[in-house]
């Protein structure tokens, strides 16, 4: 509905990860950064970390469509909480290798054939673990072990994990995992963007759905967000969409600070019902809902996504319903003028 209200071609805040609208605060620059070095080594683990919604998928997903295909072939796993044996199965199934109930070492073999005749037509191979935080030590372990396989004294796999930050501090921590942390050449955690960083963040993703200036993003509505987001963008982009919405069913030109304590005001009432009462509970959602409780921010994810998509399907069934009424009514038409040519001249 608010795409069509201020004339937009795509919903600029979507909570799914999308590379295209990658945009380079100075910590996910620095990510890069650490990045391009990796692959520059072409050797060991990076590792990156980051809160909730801090954008290491989208960075990644910026990464793997900046790469040279021809040179890096690229994979990407999003990691459950699975052993050894099946991560091996995992990766198998990205690199395209078949595992038909294979054993580990017809498995591992493969694995490594693959590799190898990828690195011998003058392509490396990248693997990208995702939520690398829910692996227990066996298939971190069997990752490690991936690592090893050469050619003519050049690793022929080199590895990027992506995780929460529990991760890293278990990365640095844990005796078990000391010959992987010696095998990491470099770390960077993502922090939030910097409120100077929030306005040009909103502003491209809203450029890159066509936004031509309607409506008018104030300066006041900027720090607002970031006050009650801290500069997560997922969080962020979860206020926008609300804010937005109640921007079109309001029919304001005007995007400031006043909206979006207004929508702040909705999400308070919407839980006002938890077990606080009133003005107590609306200080509690408004001054911690945002900032860290993530249950109370996937909820309000989840209402806004339903809301827009509850407009968004009753816009489509009534354009439905105009085009079949259009259709009996041309049918109709069509109906009677073939009666009266049948009809006998008098």
């Amino acid at each position: 509905m608010y795409n069509d209200h201020y004339g937009l071609t795509g919903r600029p805040f979507q909570l799914t990860p999308d590379p295209r609208f990658y945009f380079e605060s100075a910590t996910h620059k620095k990510a890069m950064a650490y990045l391009g070095y990796g692959l520059a080594q072409g050797e060991g683990f990076i590792v990156v970390t980051g809160e909730i919604g801090s954008g290491k998928t989208t960075l990644v997903g910026h990464l793997m469509e900046s790469v040279d295909r021809n040179r890096v072939n690229a994979v990407k796993i999003v990691s459950t909480q699975v052993e050894g044996d099946d991560m091996l199965r995992m990766v198998a199934n990205a690199l395209g290798v078949p595992t038909d109930n294979a054993e580990k070492a017809q498995l591992l073999d493969r694995i490594e054939r693959q590799i190898n005749d990828r690195a011998r037509a003058g392509q490396r191979t990248l693997l990208i673990i995702d939520e690398v935080q829910n692996l227990p030590f066996s298939g971190l372990e069997e990752l490690r072990m991936l690592s090893n396989y050469q050619s003519g004294g050049q690793s022929m796999l080199q590895i990027f994990l992506l995780g929460q930050p529990e991760f890293r501090d278990r990365l640095e921590t844990s005796d078990r995992l000391e010959q992987l942390r010696q095998r990491v050449i470099a770390t960077h955690h993502l922090t939030a963007m910097e409120a100077n960083e929030v306005g040009p963040y909103i502003l491209h993703r809203m450029k890159l759905v066509g936004w031509t200036g309607t409506p008018t993003l104030a300066d006041d509505a900027f720090a607002s967000l970031y006050r009650h987001s801290g500069g997560i963008p997922r969080k962020i982009n979860t206020l926008m969409t609300r804010v937005l919405l109640m921007g079109a069913l309001e029919k304001s030109a005007v995007i400031d600070s006043g909206l979006v304590e207004a929508v702040l005001d909705d999400l308070a009432a919407d839980h006002a019902g938890d077990g606080a009462t009133d003005a107590s509970g609306l200080k509690l959602v408004q001054t911690t809902g945002f900032k860290g409780d993530d249950a109370t921010l996937d909820l309000a994810a989840r209402v806004a996504v339903l809301e827009t998509q509850s407009l968004e399907q009753g816009e489509a069934l009534r354009r439905v319903i105009a085009m079949l009424a259009d259709w009996v009514e041309a049918e109709e038409a069509l109906h009677s003028e073939t009666e009266i040519r049948r009809a006998p001249a008098a």
